[in-house]
């Protein structure tokens, strides 16, 4: 990695923050830290901005194990605490669950409710305001065309959302970065490898996000600096040329 790459990733972060309100004086925030190169470079550059931003935060951070057999997490913990990290690991039988309820042919819509309520646990057990979440502009292109393409509404992962009745914040300070620049950032850093969830490759073959995925890199080929444009075009909503009745507006000539 070159130092200018993560020098860039920090200042796509800083401008999102900025952006999208993200951070203030004083906030708690909850990073939640699955080991996949995104949640550890996320880590990694609030650990930085923490020590230049011009507001004081507390950083603490969140992983889930959820009982899969692929699965590692003691490297994780040995991981935090070489960096310094405040992290929580909580166990959760999330793997027993998925087969209680016969959920193993839709594993993640089980699994991601179930984390979520763990993380809002200790969130409230820590004071935490705000959660911290590594999703990046490739990954809310792919929610914008899974709603497209679902037909549940244009939509995607919004930088800065509320959560838990209010109570809390969501954000994404890499809303901005691209996927592949946060893969080169993560070559000078020796992640630990906690293996892969029992469901990967079922999820990787036939899961509708990782077919998107493959489509939106696909589409890059053919309409270069896509992901930029389609950042631009969910910064730049118009719904007079849409559909919804709602923003129709007869009298407005």
């Amino acid at each position: 990695m070159a130092r200018d790459d993560f020098a860039k990733l920090c200042h796509l972060a800083g401008k999102a923050i900025i952006d999208y309100k993200m951070i203030q004086e004083g906030d708690r925030l909850l990073v939640g830290i699955s080991g996949g190169v995104d949640s550890m470079m996320l880590m990694h550059v609030l650990d930085r901005l923490q020590k230049r931003a011009p507001v004081g935060f507390e950083l603490f951070a969140v992983n889930i194990n959820e009982g899969f057999e692929g699965l590692n997490h003691t490297p994780l913990a040995d991981y935090a605490t070489e960096q310094g990290w405040n992290l929580k690991i909580i166990d959760v039988p999330i793997a027993d669950l998925i087969i209680d309820k016969k959920a193993e042919g839709r594993p993640c819509g089980l699994c991601a409710r179930l984390r979520r309520g763990y993380i809002h646990r200790y969130a409230d057990e820590i004071g935490a305001n705000k959660l911290v979440l590594g999703h990046h502009r490739d990954d809310l292109c792919v929610s914008l065309l899974m709603g497209l393409f679902r037909g549940t509404g244009l939509k995607t992962m919004s930088p800065n959302a509320p959560a838990d009745h209010g109570t809390k914040r969501v954000i994404r300070p890499l809303c901005y970065a691209p996927k592949a620049l946060i893969e080169t950032c993560a070559e000078a850093y020796e992640f630990p490898d906690l293996g892969k969830c029992d469901y990967a490759d079922q999820l990787e073959e036939s899961g509708d996000r990782a077919r998107l995925e493959r489509l939106l890199k696909e589409l890059e080929s053919d309409f270069p600096n896509l992901g930029n444009h389609m950042l631009h075009s969910m910064q730049d909503v118009r719904p007079g040329y849409l559909l919804d009745p709602k923003f129709l507006n007869p009298d407005n000539q």
